[in-house]
């Protein structure tokens, strides 16, 4: 054993984060063409390159799936969120978590930010629950385990049989409202809905700020829409019935039968009155829109899940900009902001619109001036890091409640 010289100094070591810490050896992160730059987002956090895959259409749509780097005996991780293209977006994710699996990956860990489909969750008239289906998908393409965020059920991890981390953005909202809203001591939370009434019970206890639930408002899931069931029976078949009564006889007894227990006379003529009116459907007519709280002078802040059809939130922001809110904020997880959304934003009262980049929104952006972008690549990146260690995931829900 080599002798230190007296005086001389051990040199420290280095400190390491706990990024550093995690054996990117034997991770490797690809992506599909639904979020690349989120993907690289997280792999630059982690330290790591971004694994070669090709995922590319060809001319009659298929997708080709082609993997370049070696995923034996890997841990696989696959970002991948849901867009507008929703279909093409499960394929991909599909194919590639199959191509994993043939390959003889150890784990394949699916990353999907946003989880298309979660809005049908229910069973809707002669549907059916569709989540349930891309679940089932999902474990049979080879997927070891799910990594989530928002999903507008959180009963939706029970269709799994595979474990899911159903993380939450509200830490990174609420912090928003705290650090970016000027006076937002003055402000309500608002749910523009009865539905989301628990949501926005949540941000407000913790913000310490006052509710207001508009009430009135069909949810669009609840909506109905006319099919069969909704029919009148055919007029022709039953214009004789309708409205009277059916002279239901008892069978007579045979003539030459003698049964050991004979009917008398009045059982034999007994008849029954039988009512055969169907009765009429009653319309749901929507209520008139009306807010329980008051927003006179306070700056007004709806919190929700997805914001994607806008028609629901401009006509809140209308009513509350009536009844004297100084300033309107939207506040929401995940902005697919379909078809003309943008410019309906931009020309309603609402002031602001605050997402994360859970999904792509960068055209929408360009197109309206108040949609603002919050990154929420850290904690993906860390939610990755712990499974990887085989860590506890409970510190990424400190900040939680179960209304989230």
């Amino acid at each position: 054993m080599s002798k230190r010289r007296l005086g001389s100094v051990r040199p420290p070591k280095r400190c390491r984060s706990d990024m550093d810490n995690t054996s990117t050896s034997d991770i490797v992160i690809i992506n599909g063409n639904s979020h690349p730059d989120l993907a690289n987002m997280v792999a630059e956090r982690m330290g790591i390159k971004n694994g070669g895959c090709s995922v590319f259409h060809k001319s009659n749509r298929e997708t080709i799936v082609e993997i370049s780097d070696s995923v034996r005996g890997k841990d696989i991780y696959i970002i991948q969120t849901g867009t507008k293209d929703a279909n093409n977006n499960i394929m991909e994710l599909l194919i590639m978590a199959y191509a994993c699996k043939t390959s003889s990956a150890r784990s394949i860990v699916g990353v999907i930010p946003y989880l298309p489909y979660s809005k049908q969750c229910k069973m809707r008239k002669r549907g059916c629950i569709v989540s349930k289906l891309l679940a089932k998908m999902m474990c049979t393409s080879g997927l070891t385990h799910i990594i989530t965020m928002d999903l507008h059920q959180k009963e939706i991890q029970g269709f799994f049989d595979i474990p899911v981390d159903n993380l939450r953005a509200s830490p990174f909202l609420l912090q928003y409202i705290q650090e970016s809203i000027p006076d937002y001591r003055n402000s309500v939370i608002v749910a523009r809905n009865p539905g989301v009434a628990k949501k926005a019970n949540s941000y407000a206890e913790r913000l310490r700020l006052g509710l207001a639930v508009i009430h009135g408002e069909q949810k669009e899931t609840d909506a109905d829409e006319v099919d069969g069931r909704y029919s009148p029976p055919p007029t022709s078949a039953y214009s004789n019935l309708l409205g009277n009564s059916v002279e239901m006889c008892l069978p007579a007894t045979p003539r030459n039968s003698t049964p050991q227990h004979a009917p008398t006379s009045s059982a034999r003529q007994r008849t029954t009155s039988v009512s055969v009116g169907v009765p009429e459907h009653i319309v749901k007519v929507k209520p008139p829109l009306t807010i329980v709280g008051d927003v006179s002078g306070r700056i007004a802040i709806m919190v929700d899940d997805l914001i994607d059809d806008v028609q629901a939130f401009v006509a809140a922001a209308e009513m509350l900009k009536e009844n004297g809110a100084c300033k309107i904020y939207v506040l929401a997880t995940h902005g697919l902001l379909s078809s003309d959304a943008p410019r309906q934003l931009d020309e309603s009262p609402i002031d602001e619109i605050v997402v994360t980049n859970t999904i792509p929104h960068e055209i929408q952006k360009l197109q309206c001036h108040k949609i603002k972008t919050i990154d929420i690549s850290i904690l993906i990146a860390e939610a990755i890091r712990r499974i990887h260690n085989k860590e506890s995931m409970s510190y990424l829900f400190r900040n939680v409640t179960l209304e989230d």
